[in-house]
């Protein structure tokens, strides 16, 4: 098996299952764990220590080419699902045939910015939203690698929940 992974192929976005149009590109979001510096005796020097299933605030930023109806929705004050669906082109090496793999990132959560952009003749509006996620779920060919659930305390990794421990000591199963 000697698969090389090439590139995305294409892709589109939905909100709340319209098609949005326009999408010049997606900027997805960084895991970045909230931490707590640990120091003390017993410890030679200190380290950042996770705080399990916890993260920094997480943005996907949408960019547009022109100003449409879809940029201008995302300015009214409500959650919205996107999902975003794109189909990944793989090179099988053994046969020189191209796989295409779908992968899909769905993330719900609310536009808190919007950038209308510029209007320049002959040019792209360059118009952005930034979407701030309260849930995100990563797929690859139909198989879940990552959920993040922040309202509901679900955490889970290649099938495993980080957070089952909590929500139990938390009386939330």
């Amino acid at each position: 098996m000697n698969q090389i992974p090439e590139k995305l192929n294409d892709f589109r976005v939905y909100l709340n299952g319209n098609n949005l149009v326009g999408i010049a590109d997606v900027q997805l979001p960084s895991f970045e764990h909230i931490t707590e510096t640990i120091k003390g005796a017993g410890i030679a020097g200190e380290y950042e220590s996770p705080t399990i299933g916890h993260f920094q605030s997480q943005k996907v930023t949408i960019n547009w080419r022109v100003l449409n109806e879809s940029v201008v929705s995302l300015i009214a004050p409500v959650v919205g699902t996107f999902d975003i669906r794109g189909a990944n082109q793989i090179l099988d090496a053994a046969t020189g045939s191209y796989i295409k793999v779908p992968c899909r990132v769905l993330v719900r959560g609310i536009a808190n910015k919007n950038e209308l952009g510029k209007m320049e003749k002959g040019s792209p509006y360059d118009a952005s939203s930034e979407v701030e996620i309260n849930y995100i779920k990563i797929q690859v060919n139909g198989k879940t690698l990552v959920e993040l659930d922040k309202l509901n305390y679900k955490f889970e990794v290649n099938g495993v929940d980080y957070l089952a421990d909590i929500r139990k000591a938390l009386g939330m199963n």
